[in-house]
């Protein structure tokens, strides 16, 4: 800090001009270009505004800060000192612009990748609107873009064309989600339809296995068949089949399962313990197929495919997985290709119902069977008449279930 001989502070930017009965500045302080070393002592100090009387004409010196000279916090070249709040505001919005661009590529990348093939459009005598959303989620027997080998390995034999091997209605609403599995093998009636690819209308109807009907026509038909027999209509459509299946399961690194029983089956190739356990997609597959080592077969497989869809809906729903591009994308990749949805199926429908599997997994909701009256013609299962049209009507009314599946 400088210091007059008076002891007065000379950084307090004390100012001295003519007529000033301030004391003279310190007389070793000398002034740049005008004091130094070779200039007339008639001129020293006139340029910075000092007279020959040793005062200033109204420079100001000490505490300036503004150019050499100044506070000891100058920077002695005059640049400013560094904006850090101006730089963290531009990376703040180059970063935000950055995972919005990001975000809206995936998405289109994503929507691109569904596969709109199954036409609710041509679906005739649908019932009348509901409220909520009703998907129906049916898992395929196809073995389409699988290699010999791959058949080999999952157990799924090389059938011709395909079959449904699971069938679920899931009703999403204010009043809680609701999964209700269709077993194939439900007596129901195929009512009159039209061929979705041939065009031909068929006027008879007649009593068959629910997983008859899409071997007979296909998704359209599938459709046709469940708005038939439950009175409620549904908004959209998404099928997967095996190697699909496998490959989602892979691509998240495998789905914790807890196994109720040891379960063992040639046909399905299940050879799984008892207990917590990760499951890959080879094992998964195997353990959604399995009915004939289970003691209640195709009622107890649906509750298994139930508890498997809800717990993958809740790995796959994470930001874990849909933040992170490195499981993002496989995933993505692996279930977009293989999922068969409806025409008017959106990315974000498609979101919606993976969050109301994880919410029936997380509790918030029900998971159940249609309800079961017995056996029926050719090994098939009759539904409670009573129960499960009271079932439909809560669930198109969307009111709370208060309907068991239990006999």
């Amino acid at each position: 800090m400088n210091q007059w001989p008076d002891g007065r502070n000379g950084g307090q930017g004390y100012r001295y001009g003519s007529g000033s009965n301030s004391p003279n500045p310190d007389p070793t302080r000398v002034m740049p270009h005008t004091n130094g070393p070779g200039v007339p002592p008639q001129s020293r100090g006139q340029d910075a505004g000092w007279n020959e009387s040793g005062y200033s004409e109204g420079q100001v010196y000490g505490g300036g800060g503004g150019g050499r000279g100044g506070g000891p916090y100058d920077d002695p070249y005059g640049k400013p000192p560094a904006n850090w709040g101006r730089r963290i505001k531009i990376g703040l919005i180059v970063l935000i612009a950055v995972v919005l661009v990001w975000s809206v590529a995936t998405y289109f990348w994503a929507d691109s990748k569904l596969r709109r093939e199954v036409d609710l459009g041509i679906v005739e005598d649908r019932p009348d609107d509901g409220k909520g959303t009703n998907y129906l989620i049916v898992g395929s027997d196809s073995r389409e873009g699988m290699s010999e080998q791959e058949k080999k390995d999952l157990h799924t034999g090389s059938a011709e064309g395909k079959r449904t091997d699971s069938m679920m209605i899931l009703h999403v609403g204010d009043n809680g989600n609701t999964m209700v599995s269709l077993p194939r093998d439900s007596w129901v009636e195929r009512p009159p339809f039209t061929g979705s690819e041939s065009g031909k209308h068929y006027e008879s109807s007649k009593l068959t296995k629910l997983n008859a009907t899409y071997a007979e026509d296909g998704p359209e038909l599938l459709v046709r068949t469940v708005e038939h027999n439950t009175g409620l209509p549904i908004d959209h459509y998404a099928e997967i089949g095996f190697g699909g299946f496998a490959k989602i399961v892979d691509a998240v690194g495998g789905v914790e399962m807890d196994i109720p029983r040891d379960i063992k089956d040639e046909k399905s190739g299940a050879d799984l313990k008892k207990g917590k356990q990760t499951l890959d997609g080879q094992q998964a597959l195997a353990f959604v197929r399995t009915r004939y080592a289970l003691p209640g077969s195709d009622l107890d497989r649906t509750k298994n495919q139930q508890k498997f869809l809800a717990a993958i809906a809740n790995q796959v729903a994470t930001p874990s997985t849909v933040l992170n591009p490195f499981t993002l994308y496989p995933t993505a990749g692996a279930g977009l290709d293989s999922l068969v949805v409806d025409k008017d199926m959106k990315l974000w429908n498609l979101g919606s119902m993976f969050f109301a599997m994880k919410g029936v997994n997380s509790g918030d909701g029900k998971s159940m069977n249609m309800p079961i009256s017995g056996p029926a013609p050719q090994g098939s299962l009759q539904w409670d008449k009573e129960k499960s049209k009271k079932l439909m009507e809560q669930l198109k009314n969307d009111e709370k279930v208060t309907v068991s599946s239990d006999q």
